[in-house]
């Protein structure tokens, strides 16, 4: 993976569905990442819990290496016309760059109609949400909560996850970084998912 390591851009658009993305970016932050937002201008955006967002760098800015991730989240706009095809345009460019990409919700139909799903194995809300895009990729879809592809040599990873995922979707992002070894990562699951107490201990113990 190429980029730079400590900073995960997170695309920000008028609708975008707030509440998907946060344990990740508040456990990426936690853990020493700096969160830049960013959206087609700097130009204020709202979200879907109404929460003003002003972002960090616009688009045209956005260059891969100097991230360690780009984040996709769903949004009434990925279904309803082209206004946010210019992320998954910078989605390719990442993957092609060597640097991952994390789409949740309607983000993966984005991915879908750009063709970046057709060789990878991915997930979404449902197999048919995907296949109402027309992509060719129907063969690779994967019925799980997340699903991380490896990518190609000398290309970037790619997450995807269905909108009720969030907890399984920072997992992944989690382990693709090696923000968490793998006990801690366990635990961080079984704690934030399956509110499993005993959980605490093992990440207050690391």
């Amino acid at each position: 993976m190429t980029g730079s390591s400590r900073t995960v851009h997170l695309a920000v658009y008028d609708t975008f569905a707030d509440w998907e993305t946060g344990h990740t970016t508040a456990h990426l932050a936690r853990n020493g990442y700096t969160v830049r937002t960013v959206g087609l201008s700097r130009e204020p955006v709202t979200t879907l819990g109404g929460l003003r967002v002003q972002p960090d760098l616009s688009l045209d800015e956005l260059r891969a290496q100097d991230s360690a991730l780009l984040i996709l989240t769903g949004a009434d706009a990925w279904d309803t016309g082209d206004a946010l095809a210019p992320f998954a345009r910078a989605a390719r460019g990442f993957l092609d760059a060597g640097v991952p990409v994390a789409a949740i919700c309607g983000a993966t139909a984005g991915l879908a109609r750009e063709g970046l799903l057709d060789g990878r194995t991915h997930t979404s809300a449902v197999s048919f949400y995907l296949a109402a895009t027309g992509y060719a990729g129907g063969s690779r879809y994967v019925d799980a909560d997340a699903v991380t592809d490896a990518g190609a040599a000398g290309g970037g990873g790619l997450i995807t996850a269905g909108p009720t995922e969030p907890v399984a979707f920072a997992r992944e992002v989690f382990a693709l970084l090696g923000v968490y070894g793998p006990e801690k990562l366990d635990a961080w699951y079984r704690l934030f998912h399956d509110s499993d107490a005993s959980a605490y201990e093992v990440l207050q113990g690391e």
